[in-house]
């Protein structure tokens, strides 16, 4: 199989090609995606017809592939986008255009220390993941030891676990980590865990949440402020494509409309409160101090 095109001028060298065990994503005529690793002896079934990765492996990433049917697809290297929406998932994801945003708004790059809760099918873990690399870190809490797992087997396949530490547990328990730098919620009762993510954030840092229905804004924007919260907004995106058609430009007949309602906040720092953080920071050190004499 080889491809269709290309300069036969073009050096080796300047060329990207497909290696084994690299992730590819192939796009048929339809638009219609794929996202694969190339093992050898491999090969993807669809019903445009098969395509063996051992015919893909040394391939300029960008060229045109046939199937066995004759049909073309182009061979890619998938996007951040594109393992997002493309993951395994038994959970409702972030989409990426909340997601992108909320990188931004909460100030998520390398070296940032980030909570999340819930995991769910580990869509906005990946791009945290993604953000933070190589030297922050991504905390995500999950109580479903199945959607862990699924989590688990989406960011291996990512190549992001690295920057990840999974854990499972109920965050009414509060939160292992202090003074990190952004916490955002997914979960149904943001404002349960206000408390709780007010110890952990550090002074000043970002809270942030997203929540389906206009009541559930209502309660978290409520209990923001009594929380130790401030610089509170609420914020909708809607994403509008339109058909790259040049002679007939128009807005897609379909759009990515409601998703959900973007809360964010800071967490500020009153004498009173700083007094209670001061409390409970020491109250916490002499527990980790107990437990490691135990243990020793």
């Amino acid at each position: 199989m080889e491809c269709d095109g290309g300069r036969e001028n073009r050096r080796l060298r300047d060329v990207r090609v497909a290696q084994r065990g690299d992730l590819i994503l192939l796009l048929a005529e339809n638009r219609k995606q794929f996202i694969v690793r190339l093992e050898k002896g491999g090969e993807l079934q669809t019903h445009k017809g098969v395509i063996r990765f051992d015919d893909l492996i040394g391939q300029p990433l960008g060229c045109e592939v046939r199937s066995h049917l004759g049909h073309l697809f182009l061979v890619l290297e998938p996007s951040l986008h594109d393992l997002i929406t493309g993951i395994r998932r038994t959970t409702q994801i972030m989409f990426p255009k909340d997601i992108g945003y909320l990188l931004l708004k909460m100030n998520i790059g390398p070296g940032s220390r980030v909570v999340e809760a819930g995991t769910g099918s580990g869509g906005l873990t990946m791009a945290l993941a993604h953000a933070v690399g190589p030297t922050g870190r991504v905390f995500s809490y999950e109580v479903r030891p199945d959607v862990i797992a699924l989590a688990r087997k989406n960011l291996v396949r990512a190549g992001l676990l690295d920057w990840v530490a999974l854990k499972e547990r109920d965050i009414a328990q509060g939160f292992d980590e202090e003074d990190v730098d952004a916490l955002f919620l997914d979960v149904r009762s943001p404002w349960c865990y206000l408390s709780p993510a007010w110890l952990a954030i550090k002074d000043g840092g970002f809270f942030g949440a997203i929540v389906p229905t206009t009541n559930q804004v209502s309660e978290l924007v409520r209990a923001l402020p009594a929380s130790g919260f401030g610089m509170i907004e609420v914020e909708e995106l809607l994403l509008r494509p339109y058909k790259a058609v040049s002679n007939r430009l128009r807005p897609a007949d379909r759009m990515v409309a409601h998703t959900g309602y973007l809360v964010f906040a800071r967490k500020l720092v009153t004498p009173e409160s700083a007094e209670e953080w001061r409390e409970w920071r020491h109250a916490r050190a002499v527990e980790k101090a107990k437990a490691r004499a135990a243990e020793d």
